[in-house]
């Protein structure tokens, strides 16, 4: 794969990814949308379809790693950091790009939340769980979790390490993919486990933190959030922005070793 291959391609996956990954975040967020409430398991299955398709869609240009954390511990796994540059260069700007389309899509819908009194305040208006959530966040505004990841409690070594081991599940079920086949892979049914290892890490081990386990779609967003002229939109919460960046790329280093050790 040329360097130009694999910045189209990690830049269209993740586009693809964050689109429908946040897409599915707004449509149970935002009052005027016809699936809001729609819970916690429209968002795990809305995020593995996202991944399912991304997949699908950049494999054959860029190898579809869609998360620094993934590239790296490939890198680790091969020994080969050539790439890394190009591939999160790409990534970031897959997820910049997805999350501003969220935005576009959503458009009538954000203004319309972020203008409503019962969600952002005001005289006479009443408390509510989106301004509960805004105030347990601290500097999260109310629709900061459509595009970035956000803590339900306050730990850092806590949210730390449950970013780490969600990650390491998540790299070590991609690594470990067509041992079982003579190590020829598993082509594109691939994609659809690891579609399915992201539900069940959004199921089991999501509740926590929001389940980031990538580094460009939290930072991503997040950037995006900070630069649109949302309305009332609060603040991006930067000092909790480190969390799902460091914590994935630490577990995909973990996972990289640990396949090093085990199955190499």
């Amino acid at each position: 794969m040329s360097s130009s291959d694999i910045f189209i391609g990690e830049t269209i996956g993740t586009a693809i990814l964050i689109l429908l990954g946040g897409g599915v975040c707004a449509a149970v967020t935002l009052k005027a949308s016809k699936a809001r409430n729609a819970g916690w398991l429209a968002i795990t299955f809305g995020w593995g379809f996202a991944v399912l398709t991304a997949v699908y869609t950049s494999a054959p240009l860029s190898g579809a790693h869609l998360n620094p954390a993934v590239t790296l511990a490939l890198a680790i796994k091969d020994k080969d950091f050539s790439n890394l540059p190009v591939y999160w260069g790409g990534q970031l700007l897959g997820a910049m790009i997805g999350a501003a389309l969220v935005w576009v899509a959503y458009y009538g819908q954000f203004h319309a939340h972020l203008t409503d009194k019962e969600i952002v305040g005001g005289p006479g208006a009443q408390a509510t769980a989106a301004k509960a959530v805004e105030a347990q966040e601290k500097g999260a505004g109310p629709v900061l979790g459509i595009f970035s990841t956000g803590p339900e409690i306050r730990n850092v070594v806590q949210n730390l390490a449950t970013e780490i081991i969600g990650t390491i599940v998540l790299v070590l079920a991609v690594l470990t993919q067509g041992l079982n086949d003579k190590g020829n892979g598993l082509g594109t049914l691939g994609a659809l486990i690891t579609s399915l290892v992201v539900v069940s890490i959004g199921l089991s081990l999501g509740g926590p933190t929001g389940y980031a386990i990538n580094p460009a779609r939290d930072l991503g967003p997040r950037i995006v959030h900070a630069l649109l002229p949302l309305p009332n939109k609060g603040g991006s919460d930067w000092s909790y922005a480190w969390i799902p960046v460091v914590g994935p790329l630490i577990g995909g280093a973990i996972a990289a070793g640990i396949y090093n050790v085990a199955f190499a």
